[in-house]
């Protein structure tokens, strides 16, 4: 059973930074991409970051491009997304997600894979 459990979320000020992780379990990690997403209130779910498995490929949403950075650890089975220049706008829960299928599987861009595995979610708040 995959088990994916968030960390590092909290309220912050305008301008501060952030550092989430993501622990998986259940498992080989390194095979499969990993993303970030995020859920405002009253807003649907977006995609903000994705990794391959070797880490050696990244996507941003264009709304947090240049301030955000995602990387991962394979040996530590977690990835990361450290968050600067937070605005109130980045205020969400935000959850990491995992590829349904290894890495070079199928086509298609980070973003658009099939992330079937979630975890639990972690509040970011950011004040003005």
């Amino acid at each position: 059973q995959v088990q994916l459990v968030e960390s590092g979320g909290g309220l912050v000020q305008a301008g501060d930074s952030l550092r989430l992780s993501c622990v998986a379990s259940g498992r080989t990690f390194h095979t499969y991409a990993m993303a970030w997403f995020r859920q405002a209130p009253g807003k649907e779910r977006e995609f903000v970051a994705g990794i391959t498995g070797s880490g050696l490929s990244t996507d941003y949403a264009n709304s947090v491009k240049g301030r955000f950075t995602v990387s991962r650890n394979n040996a530590e089975r977690t990835v990361y997304l450290q968050m600067n220049n937070l605005r109130p706008e980045d205020t969400a829960v935000y959850y990491c997600a995992t590829d349904k299928k290894p890495y070079g599987t199928y086509q298609a861009n980070l973003r658009d894979k099939q992330y079937v595995y979630w975890g639990q979610g972690t509040q970011v708040t950011v004040s003005s």
